[in-house]
């Protein structure tokens, strides 16, 4: 599985710390931010979400102070279905239910081991289909618009 992981400033060292994890397992790129110095994060969100869209990449991690601007950034690429979770449980039910394609993460609010069990639930948790896929094919079709 190819993953893209992005941060800004806020994200930063969480990104390091499941970068240390994931390189262990899977394919993943590093797409930003460098430091703990101050950065614009729709800059790094966008970029990381379009190339999951494009489909370079499977699916995607996005990490920010609070999860939510990175949420909002990934959300507004079409093809991109964006999961802030805080929890083991929302991770396994965004993907069983959502198909979500890119996990936010608090950077400020979630320690390291935590944040490793959400990805490792999330990644290893398939699409459940059935009712689900009706609902994810309304939000393609309204994309679509």
């Amino acid at each position: 599985m190819r993953i893209i992981i992005a941060s800004d400033h806020a994200g930063y060292k969480l990104k390091k710390s499941l970068i240390e994890f994931l390189d262990k397992k899977y394919s993943v790129k590093d797409f930003g931010t460098d430091s703990e110095e101050s950065v614009d994060y729709p800059d790094f969100g966008f970029s990381a979400s379009e190339k999951v869209a494009q489909g370079e990449f499977d699916r995607g991690i996005l990490i920010c102070g609070t999860g939510i601007g990175m949420s909002i950034v990934a959300n507004k690429v079409k093809g991109i279905r964006a999961a802030l979770c805080n929890s083991v449980e929302i991770a396994k039910l965004s993907r069983q239910h959502n198909d979500a394609n890119i996990l936010v993460l608090a950077g400020r609010f979630m320690n390291k081991d935590l944040a490793v069990e959400i990805v490792k639930t999330w990644l290893n948790t398939e699409f459940n289909g059935g009712r689900h896929k009706r609902r994810i094919d309304k939000i393609k079709y309204f994309e679509m618009k």
